[in-house]
């Protein structure tokens, strides 16, 4: 795709940008990140930030080990200011999806999905010809006001790195969407998971993203703390931390069909606790009370989007010891023996519960292990497990891994 125009209202600037923002090379032998903003239209934040963060290494020319990839997402979105023309082009990115990208007819059907295959070729071709390690990092704002945090996968090598962050860590996310990018790159391996600066148009966006930009160049060693600037960007995020607890649960996800009239109540915000059966949205003309009590996560303040609102739960300390023990020790290997468990495939990737033979587990039960579910039918759950595929090899020799 050609250039386009985009605008960032909280700085009336506008900017020029290509599929691939621009990239950054260093001294070879280190790591190889990749950030991708504005994979939502109506979220040119990450974009800028981006181009601000490329344009100071340019000017500056710190000392740089290894190479930084920077990723536009849905241009013609963006370019028109909405988060998206026909389909999400964040909920894509399934194998059966990505497979119809071989197909010149299917892709010719809508916008999104030459958009998907423009990315998805780009990342194929840094992955081949870098050495890696390799870092995927997506950069996003959301519709209502939030103070800044992190979506992750539930991998052990996911966990440690985004510890290091200053701000909320919220797992689970990939057992409710179909299709995100960052869970495709962690069915991969590789370190992925999202960051969320803040509110579309807060000019606060744009800062908390180069924050997060930095400090993922200070922590990979593409950066030293001090030519990132590392204690400046740590307080920039620690100071809007308002948590001392920081890994969330995502518990429920209230989804809203295409066709639906969907209306959020008026002074929710980001992270605020709300008791089981409050009144947060009317759907179609319907009260919609929260299931559980919680933290309110996400609310949609815009027109499009299927995810109305999220509930998320504190996650307990003795809880993520224990879930980091018994993946240690692989003791997932003994639920086979189980009746109603079996694995998918020989990869062990996956397994498949028959919920009429083993209906005393419970999710968490299998959180534990590393698994995510996913209804297959009814009667079934297919849960995939992020250890059982990730790198943790070529991940050994980092700086934070130790």
């Amino acid at each position: 795709m050609t250039a386009i125009r985009i605008h960032s209202k909280p700085l009336n600037k506008t900017l020029e940008v290509s599929r691939l923002i621009g990239s950054h090379k260093g001294k070879p032998g280190g790591p190889t990140l990749i950030f991708t903003g504005g994979i939502h239209g109506n979220e040119p934040a990450g974009v800028f930030a981006l181009q601000s963060v490329l344009d100071d290494l340019e000017r500056n020319k710190p000392e740089f080990n290894g190479s930084i990839y920077a990723i536009s997402g849905n241009l013609s979105a963006l370019e028109r200011g909405v988060r998206y023309n026909q389909v999400d082009l964040n909920r894509l990115w399934t194998r059966e999806k990505l497979a119809g990208l071989e197909d010149d007819k299917v892709i010719s059907f809508h916008d999104e999905l030459v958009q998907q295959k423009e990315i998805f070729d780009l990342m194929q071709d840094i992955l081949a010809k870098e050495t890696g390690p390799f870092y995927f990092f997506d950069l996003h704002t959301t519709s209502g006001e939030t103070e800044p945090f992190i979506t992750v996968n539930d991998s052990l090598l996911n966990r440690k790195f985004t510890n290091l962050f200053p701000v909320p860590l919220i797992l689970g996310i990939e057992e409710f969407l179909d299709g995100p990018l960052l869970s495709f790159i962690n069915e991969l391996g590789y370190v992925a998971f999202g960051f969320e600066g803040g509110q579309h148009d807060s000019p606060k966006s744009i800062d908390y993203c180069r924050a997060f930009t930095y400090l993922a160049l200070s922590f990979t060693g593409c950066l030293s703390a001090e030519d990132a600037d590392h204690d400046t960007h740590f307080d920039t995020l620690q100071k809007v931390m308002k948590f001392r607890n920081k890994f969330f649960e995502i518990i429920y996800r209230e989804e809203i069909e295409p066709d639906d009239n969907f209306i959020i109540c008026d002074g929710y915000l980001n992270f605020q606790k709300v008791q089981k059966g409050t009144i947060i949205a009317i759907n179609n003309g319907r009260q919609l009370p929260t299931p559980f009590t919680g933290h309110i996560f996400m609310p949609l303040y815009q027109g499009k989007g299927n995810d109305g609102f999220f509930i998320i739960r504190k996650t307990p300390v003795f809880f993520l010891r224990l879930s980091s023990f018994l993946r240690k020790i692989s003791f997932d290997r003994l639920l086979v023996a189980l009746p109603g468990v079996h694995w998918r495939s020989k990869t062990r990737e996956e397994l498949v519960v028959n919920l009429k033979i083993a209906r005393f587990f419970t999710r968490q039960f299998f959180h534990l292990m590393g698994y995510r579910s996913k209804q297959k039918d009814a009667t079934h759950l297919k849960l995939k497990n992020r250890e059982a595929v990730s790198r943790e090899i070529e991940y050994k020799d980092a700086p934070w891994n130790n």
